[in-house]
């Protein structure tokens, strides 16, 4: 997973429903409350708002973004209101505007601000760096970026981790000592096949479902933009509290953060009867380079299947890919939002790379910030969505 994808995608999207709807006046902004000028097309302020802020987060991808860009404005109709081209013009000016508002605003959120290499701790249960790279933990800045909607990144913050000799420990190590490892696991052939699939970049995942599932159902240019702008806010802010989280947890020698790989290998350390040290266990999926709890992935199921929920019936059909080592495994179709997110989050056990209470916990915060991000953010103007 790049967890810095909900981020871009949040400040482009965002970007995209301001410009929208700073001509439309529909909902409360994010960020740039406009109005726009008088009779801008509301296609040419999306176009240039997206334009401009993937320009700005992807100088090295400036040439074929100038290819989209004259492709797309190529594809209006000559103008919206049939006024010469003005309409157009004003449009693209709107959204550049808009756009190049919402990049001086994400700037300076945190996220660019280098922080020293954090390699967590030895005490017993405490994180730390995991074979086979032995890395500090990636990301660290995501713990220090400000959050789109949400007041900080300790609003929903999860309480602590369960400690070394509670019975939800001694589970949670069994099920993914069994589950997880990479030879003589209990595992079917399914779940060894979700296990790499789950672990692609979760923000494509639920990006591919909710523009899959915007078209079946013929969702208005507006909802449409909300719907994506709801999605990827939320799972950015939930990105942030997560990693928040890892990062404070982690840093707590009392809190259990470690991941299972270590935690499987050394348990003859943890004072714990009923878990059984193996010291040549490994995950079936290489563990990334950050605290156990809270979990990435799960949180951003969390998010993007509530997302997806507060706009659509469970009942969907959509397909998503994931592109591994180079390599496009093979498409999975789903029927439901809830089947995907199960096997997501399973999948993070299946890997051997997360317990099932920390999944869980990490499910129902994501979960918690997108519907608060619905509720309170790009809110229908006069209390109604008319």
């Amino acid at each position: 997973m790049n967890a810095a994808s909900p981020r871009l995608s949040a400040i482009v999207h965002t970007a995209i429903f301001d410009a929208y709807n700073g001509i439309e006046q529909r909902y409360t902004p994010i960020f740039v409350g406009g109005p726009a000028p008088s009779g801008a097309s509301r296609r040419a302020a999306v176009i240039a708002a997206g334009y401009t802020t993937l320009s700005g987060l992807f100088p090295s991808r400036q040439a074929p973004l100038d290819a989209s860009y004259a492709a797309s404005l190529a594809a209006l109709t000559d103008d919206e209101d049939e006024d010469g081209g003005r309409s157009r013009e004003r449009g693209i000016a709107w959204g550049t505007q808009v756009g190049q508002a919402v990049l001086a605003w994400r700037a300076n959120d945190g996220f660019n601000t280098v922080q020293p290499a954090f390699r967590g701790g030895t005490a017993v249960g405490q994180w730390r760096p995991t074979p086979p790279a032995l890395a500090p933990m990636s990301s660290q800045t995501l713990a220090f970026t400000r959050p789109f909607v949400l007041s900080s990144a300790t609003q929903f913050q999860p309480p602590a981790p369960r400690g070394l000799l509670t019975a939800t420990y001694t589970e949670d190590f069994n099920t993914v000592k069994n589950l997880g490892r990479a030879s003589g696991s209990s595992r079917t052939d399914e779940q060894s096949a979700l296990a790499p699939f789950w672990d692609g970049n979760a923000s494509v995942h639920w990006n591919q479902a909710a523009n899959q599932m915007a078209r079946g159902n013929h969702l208005s240019m507006s909802k449409t933009n909300r719907l994506l702008a709801v999605l990827n806010i939320a799972m950015a802010d939930t990105m942030f509290t997560t990693w928040t989280g890892k990062r404070s947890h982690g840093a707590t020698d009392t809190d259990v953060t470690w991941r299972p790989v270590t935690a499987i290998t050394l348990a003859d350390t943890d004072n714990n009867p009923d878990t059984i040290a193996d010291p040549n266990w490994t995950p079936l999926i290489s563990t990334p380079a950050h605290p156990e709890y809270p979990a990435g992935h799960p949180s951003l199921n969390g998010a993007g299947a509530a997302a997806l929920l507060s706009c659509f019936d469970d009942a969907q059909t959509f397909t998503l890919t994931t592109r591994a080592a180079g390599v496009d495994l093979p498409s999975r179709t789903y029927n439901s939002i809830s089947q995907a997110r199960s096997d997501g989050n399973n999948a993070r056990v299946w890997g051997g790379m997360h317990y099932p209470s920390t999944v869980a916990i990490s499910n129902q915060l994501g979960e918690t910030i997108a519907n608060y991000v619905n509720q309170n953010a790009m809110q229908p103007r006069h209390g109604s969505d008319r």
